[in-house]
C-alpha cells in the first residue's frame, strides 16, 4: 500500500464509522420521539460504534467494495423498533425509515459548509499544513460523499432499506402482511445482485445510480 492509499484508507473509515452510527442512531431516536422505547431500552440510541457494527455490512461489503474500486457503501445492524407504540403506525414507519437518510443528508451539508467557511477564512498559505491539506480536500469530500452514498443507497424502495418504508406507507393495507415476510429474504438476494451483477455482467446498475445521484449531489454541493 503506498503513501496516497494509506490516507485514503484512513479516511475513509473515519467517514464510514460516524455515517452509519449517525444514520442508525436517527432511526432509533425518531422512533423514541413517536413514542417507542425499544431503541432506547437496548442502547441503541448510543454514538458508541460498537453497539451498531454487522460484521458483513460494516465490514466484509465495504472492504471488498474498496478492494472492487466501487463506490463505498454498507449498511449497520439495524435499530429495532416497535410500530405498534407509534399513534400512526404506517406515517410513524415512513418517518422512522427517512431519519436515517435524512441524517447523512445532513452530515453531507455539513461537510459542505464547513469546507466553504474554511476556504473563505483560511489563507491559502496556511493549506502547506498537510494535515490541514488532507483533513479538507480528503477527508471533507469523503466524509460527504459517503453520507450522500449512504444516503441514496438506503432509499432504493428495497426492502429492507429505508426506502421501502415509503413503498410500505402507498402500498395497499391488504398488501402489507406479504410484502413484509418478503423483507427477510429480499436483502441477502440483493447483496449478491450488487456483488455479482458487475463481474458477470460487465454492468454496474448501483454504481451507475449512485454516479448520477451522489456525485452529481456532491459536485453541486462543491465536496468534489
Amino acid at each position: 500500500m503506498n503513501a496516497i492509499d494509506i490516507p485514503y484508507l484512513i479516511c475513509s473509515v473515519l467517514s464510514f464509522i460516524p455515517a452509519i452510527v449517525f444514520h442508525e442512531v436517527a432511526h432509533g431516536f425518531a422512533a423514541y420521539k413517536l413514542g417507542d422505547p425499544t431503541a432506547k431500552s437496548q442502547g441503541r440510541l448510543s454514538l458508541n460504534p460498537l453497539k451498531h457494527v454487522d460484521p458483513f455490512g460494516t465490514v466484509i461489503m465495504p472492504a471488498l467494495l474498496m478492494l472492487m474500486n466501487m463506490p463505498v457503501f454498507g449498511y449497520a445492524k439495524p435499530v429495532p423498533y416497535n410500530p405498534r407504540y407509534f399513534k400512526n403506525p404506517r406515517k410513524g414507519d415512513l418517518i422512522v425509515g427517512l431519519a436515517g437518510p435524512a441524517a447523512n443528508l445532513v452530515m453531507a451539508c455539513v461537510a459542505a459548509l464547513l469546507l466553504w467557511v474554511i476556504e473563505l477564512v483560511v489563507p491559502a498559505s496556511a493549506f502547506q499544513n498537510e494535515l490541514l491539506f488532507y483533513f479538507c480536500y480528503l477527508y471533507l469530500p469523503l466524509f460527504g460523499l459517503i453520507n450522500l452514498f449512504l444516503m441514496f443507497f438506503n432509499l432504493l424502495p428495497i426492502p429492507p432499506l429505508d426506502g421501502s418504508s415509503i413503498f410500505a406507507f402507498i402500498l395497499p393495507a391488504k398488501y402489507l402482511p406479504k410484502y413484509y415476510r418478503i423483507q427477510q429474504y429480499a436483502l441477502p438476494i440483493f447483496m449478491i445482485v450488487v456483488i455479482a451483477v458487475p463481474y458477470i455482467l460487465k454492468v454496474n446498475p448501483i454504481g451507475m445510480y449512485l454516479n448520477a445521484t451522489a456525485y452529481n449531489l456532491a459536485r453541486l454541493m462543491g465536496l468534489i
